[in-house]
C-alpha cells in the first residue's frame, strides 16, 4: 500500500475514531443501559449514558392506585432492594397521616432492610467479581445471598418482590422460628465475609484492575448528585441512617465506613465494610427485639385480624371499607427519605385529601450515581470501563422508573 503524501504546511492526518455501542444487550451494563462510547484504539474519549429501555411510568401509576396498594409498585423500582423501598413509602404515608408504628414494627423493619442491603451488596459483589474475572467470589457472594432469600420467603412467602412492610406496621405476624433462621445465617455470614476478603483484597490482578481506576473528585461527584457508598468512598461520610435517622436506628450502634481514594477499589472496600456493618446491625435487632403487637392500633388505616374480622361486626366493617374504599389521607405533601443500598432514596407523596396520591415522585440513588459514571471512563481504557460500571452499581429499574 502507498503511503499517504503529506503536502507541507498541512495538518497531518488524524487518527480515526470509532464510536461502539455497550449495551442495552451487555452482560457487563447490569440491565439495559446503553453506552455510546467513542474510542481512539482502545481509550475512551468520550462517553455517553443512553436510558429509558426499561420505562413503566411506575409514578403516574402510583396515582391510580390506593395508598395500601402502592407498596406493590414500590418493590419493582430497585428490584435488589425491593423492602428499602416499601419502608421509605410507608414512612412517607405514615408522615401524613401521623401514625407511629408499635416498637416491633420498627425495629422489625430496620432488621429486614439491613438484610436486603446485605443481599443487595452480595448481588454486586459476585457479578462485579464476575465482569473482571473472578468466578469463585461470583458462587460464594450467590451462596449467602441465597440464605437471605430463604428468610424472606419465610417471613412474606417471596423471595424479592415480597411486599412485607405495610403503612402502619407488617403485612403479616413474623413467623415462627424466623430468630433460628436470622441467628444462623448471621453468626456465619462473618467469616463469609473474610472468605471474599481472602480471595480479592490483596490478589494482585485484583489490585491491577481497581486501584487508581474511575477517581474522581467528591465535589465532582457532589455536583452529579452521587450518593450511597460511591461518595463515601470518596471521603463523605453522609449516610442517612446516621445522618437522619428513622424507624429507630439511632438506637442502633453501628460505624458508617468510609475512604478517600474514590476509586473503584475504595468502592469495593467500602461495601465489603458496609457488609459487616449490616450483620452487626441484624444481630443487634435480633438480640434486641421488643415484644408486643406488630401493626398500628388504627383500624381506619390497617386492616383487623382476621380473627375479629369474622367474629367482630366493626371489624368487619372496617375491613371492608378499607379493601374497596381505601382509607383517607390529610392533604399535604412529604418527602421521606432513606439509606438503600444504593445511596440516598426518597419519596415526595402529595395528597389532596383522597385515598389515592395525587403525585409521587421518587429520588432514586441509581439515576445521581449514574451521572458521575461518564468522567471516570473518559481517558480510561474500555476494560476500565468495565470496572467503573459495575462500582457505580445502578439498578436500571430504578433509573427508568
Amino acid at each position: 500500500m502507498k503511503e499517504q503524501e503529506i503536502t507541507p504546511g498541512a495538518e497531518a492526518p488524524t487518527a480515526r475514531r470509532m464510536v461502539l455501542n455497550m449495551g442495552p444487550q451487555h452482560p457487563s451494563t447490569h440491565g439495559v443501559l446503553r453506552m455510546i462510547v467513542e474510542l481512539d484504539g482502545e481509550t475512551v474519549t468520550k462517553a455517553d449514558c443512553d436510558i429509558g429501555f426499561l420505562h413503566t411510568g411506575v409514578e403516574k401509576e402510583f396515582e391510580q392506585k390506593k395508598y395500601q396498594q402502592g407498596v406493590t409498585l414500590t418493590d419493582r423500582l430497585d428490584y435488589l432492594a425491593p423492602l428499602s423501598n416499601n419502608l421509605c413509602y410507608c414512612l412517607a404515608v405514615e408522615k401524613l397521616l401521623g401514625l407511629e408504628p408499635p416498637p416491633m414494627a420498627q425495629w422489625m423493619r430496620v432488621m429486614l432492610t439491613e438484610l436486603t442491603r446485605i443481599n443487595s451488596h452480595l448481588v454486586w459483589l459476585g457479578t462485579h467479581s464476575l465482569d473482571l474475572g473472578a468466578m469463585t467470589v461470583f458462587l460464594y457472594a450467590f451462596r449467602e445471598r441465597e440464605d437471605v432469600l430463604r428468610i424472606f420467603e419465610m417471613f412474606s412467602g417471596q423471595r424479592m418482590m415480597t411486599s412485607y412492610f405495610r403503612i402502619g406496621g407488617l403485612a403479616l405476624e413474623p413467623p415462627r422460628g424466623w430468630q433460628n433462621a436470622v441467628r444462623t445465617f448471621i453468626d456465619a455470614f462473618p467469616s463469609r465475609v473474610d472468605e471474599y476478603e481472602d480471595l480479592l483484597t490483596k490478589n494482585p490482578i485484583w489490585l491491577k484492575r481497581t486501584k487508581g481506576i474511575g477517581v474522581a473528585p467528591v465535589e465532582d461527584l457532589l455536583d452529579r448528585g452521587v450518593t450511597g457508598p460511591m461518595i463515601r468512598a470518596a471521603g463523605l461520610p453522609w449516610d442517612i441512617r446516621k445522618a437522619e435517622p428513622y424507624s429507630g436506628y439511632d438506637k442502633f450502634d453501628f460505624e458508617v465506613p468510609t475512604r478517600t481514594e474514590s476509586d473503584v477499589y475504595a468502592r469495593y472496600q467500602v461495601r465489603v465494610e458496609e457488609l459487616r456493618q449490616s450483620a452487626r446491625i441484624v444481630k443487634q435487632a435480633l438480640e434486641g427485639m421488643p415484644s408486643g403487637a406488630w401493626k398500628a392500633d388504627a383500624p381506619h388505616v390497617v386492616l383487623p385480624d382476621r380473627e375479629k374480622m369474622k367474629t367482630q361486626m366493626e371489624a368487619l366493617i372496617y375491613h371492608f371499607k378499607i379493601v374497596t374504599e381505601g382509607f383517607r389521607v390529610p392533604a399535604g405533601e412529604v418527602y421521606q427519605v432513606v439509606e438503600s443500598p444504593r445511596g440516598e432514596l426518597g419519596y415526595y407523596i402529595v395528597s389532596d385529601g383522597t385515598s389515592k396520591p395525587y403525585r409521587v415522585f421518587i429520588r432514586v440513588p441509581s439515576f445521581g450515581n449514574l451521572q458521575g459514571m461518564p468522567a471516570m471512563v473518559e481517558g480510561r481504557l474500555v476494560s476500565d470501563a468495565i470496572a467503573v460500571m459495575g462500582s457505580t452499581d445502578f439498578v436500571l429499574g430504578d433509573i427508568d422508573r
